[in-house]
């Protein structure tokens, strides 16, 4: 009996071990709180914005100021997310910039490349109604394709940003309450729940 129950607990340990060579496991829940954070606070500065412009229909400096705050809003997500996921991986004893950390990068930058080029040929073109869905809709595939290399919860999170996306496309007038949503209070729950189940 002893010398089954040692066989799957090595079992096990081979398991965990070629997991976390495959995966990458250090994704703080903190770091989804952060950028969530970053999201809402970037929403309501748009919102006031359009409160003072007095129109929903953006022109070519709106456009330009909501492209800006769009471009700081992901740039700080990524570098808060980076920072809490670097901390703790130091802090369990992990390497960071692993193959899988690799692999995760890749396949999460290049549906974030397209959707900005799409998101570019859309404002192009003066479809500005799409922009927030479409924001939405190619970070959630992004999320969707990363998780294959990270922790299976964030799947979930992509699933229900692209169902914000097809929402905001279905009804474009509340496509930045959406947007605010989606890059804002889902993560902000996506990365409580994370850390409770993972960190505390």
């Amino acid at each position: 009996m002893d010398s089954i129950d040692n066989r799957l607990k090595d079992i096990a340990e081979i398991r965990s071990l070629m997991e976390q060579s495959s995966k990458f496991l250090s994704l703080s829940g903190l770091s989804g709180v952060s950028a969530g954070a970053v999201g809402i606070a970037a929403c309501a500065i748009a919102w006031m914005q359009l409160g003072k412009s007095g129109s929903d229909h953006a022109d070519t400096q709106m456009l330009l100021l909501y492209s800006l705050e769009a471009v700081v809003t992901l740039a700080c997500a990524i570098g808060l997310a980076a920072y809490f996921s670097t901390r703790m991986a130091k802090r369990n004893g992990l390497e960071v910039w692993t193959a899988a950390t690799k692999y995760l990068v890749m396949n999460l930058f290049v549906p974030l490349a397209a959707g900005g080029a799409f998101c570019g040929i859309l404002a192009y073109h003066g479809i500005y109604w799409l922009i927030a869905a479409a924001m939405l809709i190619f970070y959630g595939l992004a999320l969707l394709n990363a998780s294959k290399y990270t922790l299976r919860e964030i799947r979930y999170l992509g699933i229900s940003e692209i169902g914000l996306g097809l929402m905001g496309a279905m009804w474009p007038d509340y496509g930045l309450i959406l947007w605010g949503a989606g890059f804002g209070m889902l993560h902000v729950l996506y990365g409580a729940f994370m850390y409770m189940k993972y960190e505390k």
